[in-house]
């Protein structure tokens, strides 16, 4: 713009020039786009919202007709849950969730979502919900073959030159990721669309998701023989023997690693070393059993792999915050009403209900980050 000053000033005419802001037609418009951005964002949200509804009428995990789909709903705030979590990709349309792995939480919403690339132990919490506004949460199993399959067409760089990274991660969800995420749910409004769009859709969210901020997480995993690979492997390992005595040199020579890059990598993955990483998996399936059988302490600790019930009570109090009976007993009284009803959450009822055994973790049942909520 220009600015006029005294003459005496000096300068032809008396007139400076200075740096032109942008013109205020420019920023209105600049402006208005992103209020119309903004405002087609909000209202994807909401249709989304009221797709999970109709899909997922009362609170609980409801599969859909798409087997890697999975919806979430939970009416009000609830206790910390616990269980597995396997890779996924989820996100809340409604309402907010915290998951909790070693101390280290992340949480949630319609704004950001959480990635999961290697199977970890994790503690959730619905943090945001109510029977006016449930939360509503879409989740997607990431499948590792698919992963290897689509990384192939990405070049990823070799090995050697890719380092281990964190197995867990929440990060902005991006309006593309979201975009395509929401045209995959539609596709239940339409059925017969599912075969053949389905699989074209989950492959272009995929590829999304692992050229975003957080896709390192999965490329990683799925380039053979790098560290993080490797570590999903003895992750793998460790599940099918969590039960047994844990030594690392074994453990070391399945993934062909040295111990000592063995235990580096491991903790920047999981942020547990390999015998955390056993004793959470044997402490969150006792507590599963508990809540389902109210079986007695002793049985439950041998059952789960510990020699010394005073030691399993000790750990398990360090972990759960109080002994294992008390602990139920809480955990009982501060989700009453979600259990009196048919609306538990998904980790109250896999808790209390569910002996399914999930063969991929070779024993321990497995959780859902509909935290995923993992």
């Amino acid at each position: 713009m220009l600015q006029i000053r005294r003459a005496d000033a000096g300068g032809p005419l008396g007139i400076q020039y200075a740096q032109c802001p942008q013109p205020i037609s420019m920023r209105m418009e600049q402006n208005a786009s992103w209020f119309d951005a903004s405002a087609s964002r909000e209202t994807a949200r909401r249709e989304l919202a009221a797709l999970i509804g109709r899909f997922a009428p009362c609170d609980g995990g409801h599969q859909t007709a798409i087997p890697s789909l999975s919806f979430y709903r939970c009416s009000a705030p609830v206790d910390l849950g616990c269980g597995v979590s396997h890779s996924a990709f989820v996100f809340a349309a409604q309402g907010a969730k915290r998951v909790v792995v070693a101390g280290h939480a992340y949480q949630y919403d319609h704004l950001h979502c959480l990635v999961t690339s290697v199977d970890l132990p994790t503690m959730s919490q619905v943090t945001r919900a109510s029977a006016a506004e449930p939360y509503l949460c879409m989740k997607l199993a990431l499948d590792p073959q698919r992963i290897v399959e689509l990384a192939a067409q990405l070049h990823l760089p070799e090995p050697e030159a890719v380092p281990a990274e964190e197995g867990i991660a929440v990060g902005l969800l991006s309006t593309p990721v979201f975009d395509t995420a929401l045209r995959l749910a539609r596709l239940l409004d339409t059925p017969g669309d599912i075969p053949i769009l389905a699989p074209l859709i989950e492959k272009e969210l995929l590829y999304r998701l692992m050229t975003s901020e957080m896709g390192t997480r999965l490329r990683h995993v799925a380039v053979t023989g790098s560290q993080t690979y490797r570590i999903a492997r003895a992750i793998e390992w460790i599940q099918h023997h969590y039960t047994e005595p844990l030594r690392v040199e074994t453990l070391a020579q399945q993934v062909n690693m040295s111990v000592s890059s063995l235990h580096h990598h491991f903790k920047n993955v999981t942020t547990l070393s390999p015998l955390q990483y056993q004793k959470q998996l044997r402490l969150h399936e006792a507590r599963r059993l508990l809540l389902r059988h109210s079986g007695d302490v002793r049985s439950v600790a041998i059952r789960v792999g510990y020699d010394s019930p005073s030691q399993f009570s000790r750990e398990y109090s360090r972990l759960f915050g109080a002994p294992p009976l008390r602990d139920v007993a809480q955990f009982r009284r501060g989700n009453g009403s979600a259990m009196s009803e048919a609306s538990e959450t998904t980790e109250v009822r896999e808790a209390i209900q569910d002996d399914s055994v999930d063969e991929k973790t070779g024993g321990i049942p497995s959780y859902s980050v509909l935290t995923l909520d993992h």
